[in-house]
């Protein structure tokens, strides 16, 4: 955790005034630091050359990830242009040179050879699916950080996708890896 140390102080600082994230406390953002590397456990990144993450926010789970996985080319795809201002300056503390900060939607952006999209607490997976379905070609997986409300969303794609649940405390990571 104590590479985090500068993000966690500048994300509190930042968000007293802008709002970029829920976590008001040092211990709350470094649970959804804990929450974003926890996919390191499960999810082989070895042939994973460009991720997208949708509605990155303050950085969660793109912007960590990238941290700890500087060979791999991250685009943070965020509409707000506070967040983006915020994603920028820890981009430039971190020199971050594998990430590309994109301050749009989505469904507007081009982004060629995806191996990997996450998104976290950004919209129902079915919605998500379909704003970013320009993105997702055979190869693409998709990573999405949802709650407790997984169960539901998954009757609108069970039969389309191949897909696995990893769920840690109150957490449900679906992993999906392709289409039936």
């Amino acid at each position: 955790m104590q590479k985090y140390d500068r993000y966690i102080s500048e994300l509190l600082r930042y968000n007293n005034t802008h709002r970029l994230s829920g976590a008001k406390t040092e211990d709350e953002v470094k649970a959804h630091i804990k929450d974003s590397l926890e996919v390191l456990k499960f999810v082989d990144f070895s042939d994973i050359k460009r991720v997208v993450d949708i509605g990155t926010g303050a950085g969660f789970p793109g912007l960590v990830l990238a941290i700890e996985l500087r060979d791999i080319e991250f685009f943070l795809v965020e509409p707000l242009s506070k967040r983006v201002a915020f994603l920028h300056l820890i981009k430039s503390i971190y020199e971050l040179d594998n990430v590309t900060i994109v301050n749009d939607r989505v469904e507007n952006i081009e982004i060629e050879d995806v191996d990997l999209i996450t998104s976290r607490a950004v919209t129902k997976t079915d919605e998500l699916l379909t704003l970013s379905s320009h993105l997702i070609d055979k190869k693409t997986q998709l990573l999405l950080f949802k709650g407790s409300n997984l169960q539901n969303e998954l009757k609108e794609i069970k039969d389309e996708y191949m897909y696995d649940i990893i769920q840690r405390e109150n957490r449900n990571y679906l992993y999906i890896k392709g289409r039936r």
